[in-house]
């Protein structure tokens, strides 16, 4: 196969023309052109009035060696490459080797089990939340009736946090690999569109998500995996073996012991509890930056045409989202994040007196409101002292928020020109917010540390040049967005990854400190089974 990269044609082109670039760009008739994929379609929308798609191709041709000859100085132009995934090693591990153990069933988890499950290695998963639906049920009643569960919410339970989200299925990570590949195809499998195997920023959104991971699911007990809900690991067996620590096993809240010597920490960035027990363990563990903020929302209509112009509601081009950044005067960098285009604030606490927030959206992304988070980079040096320190950080940021919102897990919130202006809030605009149970209006300044605040004041009127109207003044704030990642690093060796003074330990994904969303956790989950199998089998 061929690989034809940045084909460019306009945003409303005829499905003929598709064929007819290639045949051009390639310089060959029609009956040698056998059969093309689209492998990535992705947009510029730089000129609102002319946007233009730009394609990927995989292409089979006749005489491919010889077109390839004659186009070997055309840097668009080359040999597919081979995207299939391999798996590291078909050998087994020797008779009575315990099985792997994978804590946690996000998406990091939720890889590392199947992987090892499709190379024979029979994990066994644990995850303190309940099956999908369930947890489903148990996030909504929070939602509606204040009802927290803490074990079965947004951040706890089959999934983990990324199903209630945006389901955005792209990553700015490197991946030589291709092991993206191997989670979109997986996915698909599972039942997502085939779409997400090609658009340039594929999503699919919370009801699409439980569907496909009940799938994962079995696909990992088809093959000799088990996994068990509502089962929290409550201590971890470490000792002394020649000189160096090593991982034994582990105890479950029921009180029962497992032992294994390949223990995958997959916990997710809220499991504060399970990050204190292994740092009481003695397993090396360092603090790391991370953002706070809130959550904003503007209607959809607005932002879809600042990005798009005329070309705003276009099937092809959807919903439209955006990335801004300003650096501020006082040193600090605001940044949108986690943006959910048509789409609502949810609340996301795990912890009774705590507010949080985060963004969700469908597949449809057809809400009337864009929702960002707009946070502000904070590094160990504003809460100092204790590797743990950003925990207690963002527990007191959230304890603020719940008595800001009444104390009753509404969120507090505030107008955007009022928040600029430091009034309080007393009445909504024409942005009616989503966040449920409620928002209750107030001024949100003591909610986040001053530098923070006064960072986020001046970057709201500076976004209005990024996107026009972005400074809109009945714009909603919700707060407080504090996960945005883990407040920590459980550090591991670059070889073998596994924890730096505890052998047998394999931290992995967003809650280690490795991974930042969905996919990003997907592939080291994949990278994480990897280093399993090759320990196992060595």
């Amino acid at each position: 196969m061929i690989r034809i990269s940045e084909l460019k044609l306009p945003l409303n082109h005829p499905e003929p023309a598709l064929r007819e670039a290639i045949l051009a760009r390639l310089g060959i008739a029609n009956n040698d052109l056998v059969d093309f994929t689209v492998f990535k379609r992705s947009y510029d929308a730089r000129k609102k009035s002319a946007i233009v798609l730009i394609y990927a191709i995989d292409v089979e041709v006749r005489n491919e060696a010889a077109v390839l000859a004659r186009l070997g100085k055309d840097q668009y132009v080359g040999p597919s490459p081979d995207t299939s995934y391999q798996f590291v090693t078909t050998s087994k591990p020797a008779p009575g080797t315990p099985r792997p153990v994978v804590v946690g069933m996000g998406p990091c988890g939720m890889f590392v089990a199947l992987i090892l499950a499709q190379m024979g290695l029979n994990p066994l998963v644990l995850e303190r939340g309940k099956v999908v639906r369930e947890r489903t049920v148990d996030t909504f009643g929070f939602w509606r009736k204040r009802k927290l569960n803490t074990e079965s919410n947004v951040q706890f339970g089959e999934g983990g946090a990324g199903t209630f989200s945006d389901g955005k299925l792209y990553s700015q990570i490197k991946d030589p690999k291709h092991l993206g590949r191997k989670v979109l195809t997986e996915f698909v499998k599972a039942g997502a569109p085939e779409e997400i195997l090609y658009v340039s920023k594929p999503h699919i959104g919370t009801f699409r998500l439980v569907k496909m991971v009940e799938q994962i699911r079995a696909d990992i007990i088809a093959l000799g995996g088990e996994i068990r809900f509502e089962t929290r690991v409550d201590d971890v067996f470490v000792t002394e073996e020649n000189g160096m620590r090593q991982v034994q096993g582990v105890r479950l809240s029921n009180g029962e012991e497992i032992a294994t010597r390949h223990l995958v920490m997959a916990i997710g960035h809220s499991a504060r509890d399970t990050f204190e027990l292994l740092y009481e363990r003695g397993v090396y563990i360092e603090a790391k930056p991370f953002s706070i903020g809130f959550r904003v929302e503007h209607p959809q209509s607005l932002i879809d045409v600042c990005r798009f112009g005329p070309n705003a509601g276009n099937k092809l081009l959807g919903a439209a989202d955006y990335k801004i950044v300003h650096h501020a005067s006082n040193g600090r960098s605001v940044y949108s994040f986690c943006m959910c285009p048509g789409g609502t604030v949810v609340a996301a606490s795990s912890e009774e007196g705590r507010v949080v927030t985060n963004g969700m959206s469908q597949y449809s992304r057809n809400e009337r409101n864009a929702n960002s988070a707009i946070v502000v980079g904070i590094t160990p040096q504003d809460y100092p002292g204790h590797p743990l320190a950003g925990i207690a950080f963002q527990r007191e940021l959230e304890s603020r928020a719940f008595v800001l919102g009444g104390s009753n897990y509404d969120a507090p919130g505030q107008l955007m020109g009022d928040f600029v202006n430091g009034v309080a809030s007393t009445e909504f605009g024409s942005v009616v917010p989503s966040f449920r149970p409620a928002v209750h209006l107030t001024d949100l300044a003591p909610s986040l540390p001053e530098y923070a605040i006064t960072a986020m004041r001046e970057a709201f009127v500076a976004f209005d040049k990024q996107i026009k109207g972005y400074y809109k003044h009945d714009a909603v704030l919700t707060g407080v967005e504090t996960r945005t990642s883990s407040p920590i690093r459980i550090k591991r060796n670059d070889n073998d990854l596994q924890s730096l003074n505890t052998r047998g330990l394999f931290p992995a994904g967003e809650g280690a400190g490795y991974a930042g969303g969905i996919m990003s956790a997907a592939v080291d989950g994949i990278r994480v089974a990897e280093a399993v199998a090759l320990s196992m089998t060595a």
